[in-house]
């Protein structure tokens, strides 16, 4: 069991230090074409804090780990809602804009009920087994292309948040390529340790991999997100959080189960109602705390109550087993 944690912490490492590669490397080629910093800010950076996911997701379902799939998908989201935004809210209350309130944030609580939806073959059409099918997973890559067209909208009008356009430093082609070679080597290799080291820890322990990756490989895999949304407080900028998570959140359900279902269809397995019952609890909470106390403003008192839920979600987990 050690060899394994081992090999899931040098695969983890590997993971972050690929996405931050990538996503360096890609940020200066496209700086250096002249592409706008917000737009490199909300495809390339967003694409490089959600990497983990997508290589986790993706490998576990070539690999027939359909139930670590979808946990790490679903795992993420109800992490980056509630223990990211409640860290970062605990750190430093977050305002939030009356467009992120009235469009963004209901997209997230989307994202959850159409996941639900395709999760819910029994009852829709009788089968005996739940699955997202690749049909479900084209339909979610539709809903990508069309948040895409949405997030160049919002890059070309400018936003109410007048958000902080991302910093970007033009490394030399030489090193953005080695950067961006050396990142996706990182992803993949470390995705493959990752899977391989999470699924020996669940036999290990006797935990269904459905356990490990709502709990072990969301937490791992959301670490970009966290540290990011924890810095942004730190720096006084914590409404960068709340992009980072609605971004994130939708890229994993849309995106990431999209090609993950479209490569090889994902049965549900242990992954029930309860879990897509907290997704989406979790995403409604999201939007009804900025409107509690402050009116658009998430206070520490309730980032403390986020964390808790998170807190009890988890012991009920584990206790399930």
């Amino acid at each position: 069991m050690w060899t394994d944690i081992f090999i899931l912490i040098g695969g983890l490492v590997l993971i972050l230090l690929g996405a931050s590669g990538l996503t360096d490397g890609a940020a200066s080629v496209a700086k250096r074409f002249h592409i706008s910093d917000l737009v490199i800010g909300l495809t390339i950076v967003a694409f490089g804090t959600s990497a983990p996911e997508l290589v986790i997701s993706v490998l576990s379902a070539i690999q027939g780990s359909a139930e670590m799939a979808i946990g790490n998908v679903v795992g993420s989201n109800i992490f980056n809602v509630l223990m990211i935004i409640g860290c970062t809210a605990l750190v430093r209350p977050i305002q939030v804009g009356q467009g992120t309130m009235s469009k963004e944030i209901p997209l997230v609580i989307l994202s959850a009920l159409a996941l639900t939806f395709f999760a819910n073959d029994h009852f829709l059409d009788g089968e005996n087994i739940n699955v997202i099918s690749r049909i479900d997973g084209l339909v979610l890559l539709c809903f990508f292309l069309i948040f895409m067209r949405y997030t160049f909208a919002i890059a070309h009008n400018g936003n109410e948040n007048g958000s902080e356009e991302q910093k970007v430093k033009v490394l030399p082609m030489w090193k953005s390529t080695l950067y961006i070679i050396g990142g996706l080597a990182g992803l993949i290799f470390g995705g493959q340790l990752f899977v391989d080291g999470a699924s020996g820890i669940a036999r290990s322990l006797g935990v269904s991999e459905s356990v490990i990756g709502l709990t072990l490989v969301a937490g791992g895999t959301s670490l970009p997100e966290l540290a990011t949304s924890v810095t942004a407080a730190l720096k006084r900028n914590p409404g960068i959080a709340i992009g980072n998570v609605i971004g994130s959140n939708l890229f994993n359900i849309f995106f990431v189960l999209g090609c993950s279902a479209s490569i090889s269809p994902l049965p549900m397995g242990n992954i029930n109602n309860i879990d897509m019952a907290v997704l989406i609890g979790s995403s409604v909470l999201f939007w009804l705390v900025g409107w509690f106390f402050k009116k658009r403003t998430i206070t520490r008192i309730e980032g403390i109550l986020m964390i808790l839920c998170y807190i009890v979600y988890t012991t009920f987990l584990i206790s399930q087993q």
